[in-house]
């Protein structure tokens, strides 16, 4: 296999990449695969039959079951062997997040305990921090929380008003101020605090809950994730060596963003997880249930359901997995200066911020759809608290407001594109201005179709890169430095951008398999990709004309409003003989089909 495009950044949007340069999930490799034994066994063995006693807020049980994941490898996953970590690469990283998202609220625990309460230390921390408390976070012996939120510093985080003063011996840093709705925070043992150093200088620190002055508030009555602790965390003169500062005074910024970029990815893969589980409760429920004589697995609607949930989470588990392996490629490659590694890792973080806000944004919708449409599956059962789906429904809504908001990461996405195609570091200018001076090619061709499978879904992916750039280039034209206050403007450019990352992470992955096991092993994949190209291709269309409307007038608006029209002629698919198709296979397995 040819090596994998080291890519930058959003750089799918102005290239065409070689099958080669997408990783997908059929390519695990049997190391990948035992580390999904392992944990689909923890899982089974450890978690779903503690459920209910994990939802009554057992502290001693989610700890117990902390350290029995640490004893198997699953909180060490991103740090390094000689901390006490299993040093995998992102791919085993989002394995292990996939499997346990399932879990209920003990999936929330654990994702701020290896996430963002423990990879700041792992990516800014000094070697004697990393020492210190990188082998009792590994082991699940001590817990980690992240404290970011304020009550006046929510996604406005660099708002925060919790304040760091140095003592008059110099010894101490002493923290005061509020953090709220902290995940972990009535168990934590560890906590990564941001606090403004003389009330300007904005500085991330590792607090020890053995530090005089830290106190927990009562836990925060939630609509799910009842299981978890979430409570309010205080520091009244908080006393924190020096040596606890992480990174550099003033630069907590560096580490807090970067961090949620791993965040958002690993939020991605455990609700991808959570999808998957959905679709399995389906299908087995409309196995059982009966209406009118039949099983309602035997009804077209449902069949329809099983179909979307499934090829929705088909697209979120290839952009998770084509993240991970971008990630990986950037870091095996990547040289880290002895003397700056914090710096390193902060480019490197950094790097596929608009990638990690995708998976964050696009799976967690995908959760949402598929929990949604597994009430409407069991109905009415699926409303009470006898079944565990009224849980699900209510655990699932929070994704959308973990890791930064949905609304702020869609603002992010181009916003991000946008800068670094400023500052000269994506091409996406030079694409805008070639296809301006293009002529006669907005029109489907039958003849510039790639004769290989799925090459119709492909041209259209193309055209629909096409279709973006020609209103990003009218919106930047109209608005020029007042875009970024267009929010709507900007999130339907996300959702476009989103729709072309997950569809093309999708095609890539379909056309792979064919490849490698021939078409009839590769059907359901193949029918997914052609139904999801057939339904996102009229949303493109009209995201991107409401962008033209609001960005451009008289005959330039008339002129690009027909150069769409004409890119978008695409030849219909029979979807309704495909969704059946994949629904068919779901109900055979009982589970997700791919």
């Amino acid at each position: 296999m040819a090596e994998r495009k080291l890519f930058t950044g959003g750089e799918f949007l102005v290239t065409e990449p070689r099958s080669d340069d997408v990783f997908a999930p059929e390519e695990m490799t049997r190391e990948h695969k035992m580390i999904y034994a392992a944990a689909n066994d923890f899982v089974k063995r450890e978690i779903d039959p503690n459920i209910a006693q994990i939802e009554e807020k057992s502290e001693a049980l989610t700890r117990s079951l902390l350290k029995i994941a640490g004893e198997i490898g699953l909180n060490g996953t991103d740090i390094p062997e000689e901390y006490g970590g299993e040093g995998m690469d992102k791919i085993s990283t989002g394995l292990v997040s996939d499997v346990i998202g399932g879990t209920a609220s003990f999936a929330v625990s654990h994702s701020a305990h290896t996430g963002i309460g423990t990879l700041p230390i792992v990516y800014f921390g000094t070697h004697e921090q990393k020492k210190k408390y990188l082998p009792k976070l590994a082991a699940g012996e001590w817990v980690a929380a992240y404290c970011l939120t304020e009550p006046n510093a929510g996604s406005d985080a660099l708002n925060a008003q919790t304040t760091a003063q140095l003592s008059d011996d110099g010894k101490y840093y002493l923290l005061n101020g509020e953090k709220i709705y902290i995940t972990n925070g009535a168990w934590a043992d560890i906590f990564i605090v941001y606090a403004k150093v003389d009330g300007e200088k904005f500085t991330g620190f590792i607090v020890e809950r053995a530090f005089p002055g830290v106190s927990s508030g009562v836990e925060e009555k939630k609509m799910g994730i009842n299981g978890s602790s979430t409570t309010s965390v205080v520091f009244k003169d908080c006393r924190v060596p020096v040596e606890n500062v992480l990174f550099e005074i003033g630069k907590g910024h560096k580490i807090a963003f970067n961090i949620l970029n791993i965040g958002r990815y690993k939020l991605g893969a455990g609700v991808t997880g959570g999808s998957k589980m959905t679709i399995a409760e389906a299908s087995k429920y409309a196995n059982a249930r009966e209406q009118f004589g039949k099983t309602i697995g035997s009804f077209g609607m449902i069949k329809n359901k099983l179909a979307d949930m499934s090829i929705r989470t088909f697209m979120a588990e290839s952009i998770i997995y084509r993240v991970a392996a971008m990630m990986d490629d950037r870091f095996r490659t990547s040289a880290i200066g002895a003397k700056t590694p914090a710096t390193e890792n902060a480019k490197m973080l950094e790097a596929y911020a608009v990638e990690c806000s995708i998976a964050k944004v696009y799976c967690s919708e995908c959760l949402d759809l598929c929990v949604d449409e597994l009430v409407q599956v069991f109905g009415g059962n699926g409303y009470v608290a006898e079944y565990p789906i009224e849980r699900m429904y209510r655990d699932a809504r929070i994704n959308r407001i973990f890791d930064g908001t949905n609304e702020i990461n869609r603002l992010l996405i181009p916003g991000t594109i946008l800068k670094r195609a400023l500052q000269g570091r994506l091409s996406l200018f030079d694409e805008i201005q070639k296809l301006n001076n293009e002529n006669n090619v907005y029109s489907f061709d039958p003849t510039k179709l790639d004769a290989a499978l799925l090459g119709i879904q492909k041209y259209m992916l193309t055209t629909c890169k096409k279709i973006l750039l020609i209103s990003v280039g009218a919106a930047v034209n109209k608005f020029l430095d007042s875009l970024a206050e267009e929010q709507e403007v900007l999130a339907m450019m996300a959702d476009i951008i989103m729709e072309i990352f997950a569809a093309e992470s999708g095609l890539v992955r379909a056309q792979k398999h064919a490849a490698a096991k021939g078409e009839k092993k590769a059907v359901y994949h193949i029918a997914a990709v052609k139904i999801y190209m057939n339904d996102m291709v009229p949303k493109v269309v009209h995201w991107a004309k409401q962008i033209l409307v609001a960005s451009a007038e008289g005959d330039h608006l008339s002129d690009r409003l027909a150069v769409v029209n004409k890119l978008s002629a695409y030849p219909p698919v029979d979807t309704i003989k495909l969704r059946r198709l994949i629904a068919e296979k779901v109900l055979k397995t009982k589970r997700y089909p791919f």
